[in-house]
């Protein structure tokens, strides 16, 4: 294998590396100037928006044991990947799309697992981990206060008897 081709898998290697997760996109209608604004929307989820050649990925993903992504390397390519939010990400994506109406998913790999532009478009909608872990406590403090509030009337009606 010639140098350049062992250097290209290389760096292919080391985005993929970056992360448990990789989105691929087709960028075929994205300007350069849409490229450098989706590029700083991905910094604030500390992502990053690589342009790649399907072979090299190819080649990259299979030795990273990742899953056979065979079917979505046709045409151009590029990989997102980093940062510890693939849901954060996918929202930026998404929201990127509404924008733009440019940049096309094709598929994304979580966890070592295929996941459709579909499910990625489904895991955008999905609250914030903040939002979450709010929602639990709150269900969490509304059971608590709801069990204060029986023993509250429990005990105040065993109170009104006795005076």
């Amino acid at each position: 294998m010639r140098a350049e081709k062992q250097y290209l898998i290389a760096e292919v290697e080391t985005h993929l590396k970056k992360s448990d997760y990789v989105i691929l996109a087709n960028y075929n209608k994205i300007t350069v100037e849409d490229v450098a604004e989706l590029r700083a929307r991905l910094a604030a989820e500390k992502a990053e928006f690589h342009v790649v050649k399907n072979s090299s990925l190819r080649v990259a993903a299979k030795a990273l044991g990742l899953p056979e992504v065979e079917s979505s390397l046709s045409g151009p390519t590029a990989v997102v990947v980093g940062g510890k939010n693939p849901a954060g990400v996918a929202k930026i994506l998404k929201k990127f799309f509404e924008d733009k109406q440019k940049l096309e998913i094709k598929v994304g790999v979580l966890d070592k697992k295929v996941i459709s532009a579909d499910d990625l478009k489904k895991i955008a909608d999905l609250p914030s981990f903040e939002a979450l872990r709010s929602q639990l406590l709150g269900l969490f403090m509304q059971n608590a206060a709801a069990f204060v509030r029986v023993l509250d009337a429990k005990v105040k009606k065993e109170e009104k008897p006795a005076a």
